[in-house]
């Protein structure tokens, strides 16, 4: 399972000694305080620290250089009580390597219209102090996030708290461990890319094995270890007669265990946190592991089909901001269109792996004919998706950098019973319409694979996107293919600028 509150974001404070110690201990009773209302907050998912008050370079320095250094440390939120030279932030700006927030509030939420003094005027001078702070910033050029109001609306905490989750998987991802087995599907393009680019931008890196270095471990599952699995199994899904012990198809659900365990063991061993399969590479295996990866995915590993590392990757991050919510994020396949005029629709799903997370009722076990890969039939968990908003989500490597895509989508109920489908499903309609949607998500060269999700939303994606210095494109109720279509011109040329300078 994954735990956020292992994690901690530091509060940082500026201000100067021009206002005298009096002023600089009411600085820190004050940052204390919202340090701790936040660190208690029920939306925030990490622990927030208050750290001591800054004042000079070399105090600015120390502490981002300690952040670097912390692993528990997932991002730092600065926030300027009084004034704070900029100039004083360059040095511990320019060594910081954590995601960074600026939280734009101030002690007091009201002006006190009868009381207000000088004295007042010298504490509470965020509204210009947090505008000194943030020209250091953009003139640095530094990614971050600008979250504005008090300290106390729970606007701000659900604003902070995203970040939060963002930050976490990013950190998340610094040094993750990716098992490929196999390659990539045969001749497939959008599914590939540079490797070590991927491990210079974003941290994790890509690890191939042969299908063989799998099959050893799953050969040498017990039948006690199957007996086991087959019985959690029984109490967790629906299950035809025919599956159960002494059915006809049983054999089929006993060796989906037995994958289970050797996947679940090699993964452990190699402290992997996303895997990729491919139907063209499973020599050895009696069956395509379905079921098995549909049951890792729930737990927090990332996957991607074909060899697909970058969505693989993708979903972990996914996974990881998504922890403790309510609500399912999952691998997806935009697999085939409803193109009725009345209503166009995308049905989504997969040969066999999409995560139980999103099922609206409890899966069925099934065993049904792939019909691709030649090998016995596999055991998978089915079920529909219950309707609501969510985001599709793409990684795509363009060469000279990657580019995030998101799509809005609105998850719906299918116009009939689909009981012939033998796959776990979802089916919606992508904003604006299927018509510009599915023609800006071709224009930006988005994937067919995907992670879907039903609890995170674009600020999520935006915010992490933000972090790893990703090209983000967002589909939308507001898209307008031309416009469209020039931002990603205009991208083109910033991309090229950056790499030149």
């Amino acid at each position: 399972m994954i735990d956020l509150k292992a994690f901690e974001v530091w509060f940082l404070t500026g201000s100067q000694h021009l206002y005298g110690p009096e002023t600089l201990e009411q600085v820190a009773v004050h940052s204390q305080e919202i340090a701790s209302a936040l660190d208690t907050s029920p939306r925030i998912p990490t622990r927030v620290v208050f750290k001591p008050v800054l004042t000079t370079p070399d105090a600015m320095h120390t502490i981002c250089m300690e952040a670097n250094a912390c692993d528990k440390c997932v991002g730092v939120v600065a926030w300027m009580h009084t004034f704070s030279p900029a100039r004083n932030w360059i040095t511990g700006l320019a060594a910081l390597q954590k995601p960074l927030a600026h939280l734009h509030t101030q002690y007091n939420r009201d002006i006190p219209w009868a009381e207000i003094d000088m004295d007042f005027m010298n504490l509470n001078q965020a509204a210009h102090g947090d505008r000194e702070f943030g020209y250091i910033m953009s003139r640095m050029r530094l990614n971050r996030k600008v979250i504005v109001g008090h300290w106390q609306d729970p606007e701000v905490h659900e604003r902070l708290a995203v970040w939060c989750r963002a930050a976490c998987a990013w950190h998340d991802a610094q040094g993750a461990r990716i098992a490929r087995f196999g390659d990539n599907m045969r001749s497939v393009a959008v599914t590939e890319g540079d490797k070590v680019e991927a491990q210079m931008r974003l941290g994790y890196a890509v690890y191939g094995y042969g299908v063989g270095d799998l099959v050893e471990l799953v050969d040498d599952v017990t039948d006690t270890d199957i007996d086991e699995l087959v019985h959690e199994y029984e109490s967790s899904y629906k299950i035809a007669p025919d599956l159960l012990p002494g059915g006809e198809r049983h054999n089929s659900v006993r060796e989906a265990a037995r994958i289970e365990r050797g996947l679940r063991r090699f993964l452990d061993e190699g402290k992997f946190k996303a895997f990729t399969t491919t139907f063209e590479d499973l020599h050895g295996l009696v069956q395509l592991p379905g079921l098995a990866v549909q049951r890792m995915m729930a737990e927090g590993y990332g996957f991607g089909a074909e060899g697909d590392w970058k969505t693989a990757a993708l979903l972990r991050a996914m996974k990881v901001m998504s922890a403790g919510l309510d609500g399912g994020t999952s691998f997806m396949e935009d697999y085939t269109y409803h193109l009725h005029p009345e209503g166009m629709k995308v049905l989504g799903a997969h040969m066999l792996e999409i995560c139980p997370t999103i099922a609206a009722d409890k899966p069925r076990l099934e065993v049904h004919p792939l019909g691709i890969g030649g090998k016995a039939d596999p055991a998978r968990l089915v079920f529909d998706t219950a309707p609501g908003r969510g985001i599709n989500v793409s990684l795509i490597d363009m060469g000279n950098r990657f580019r995030m895509l998101v799509n809005t989508v609105e998850g719906v109920e299918p116009d009939a019973p689909l009981p012939n489908l033998p796959v776990a499903h979802a089916l919606w309609i992508p904003a604006p319409n299927l018509k510009v949607g599915a023609a800006a998500w071709i224009y930006a060269g988005g994937a067919h694979h995907t992670g879907f999700s039903q609890v995170l939303d674009v600020e999520y994606m935006a915010d992490f996107a933000e972090m790893a210095g990703l090209e983000f494109l967002l589909i939308d109720e507001t898209t307008n293919l031309y416009q469209f279509k020039n931002e990603m011109r205009w991208n083109e040329v910033y991309y090229l600028l950056e790499k030149r300078f």
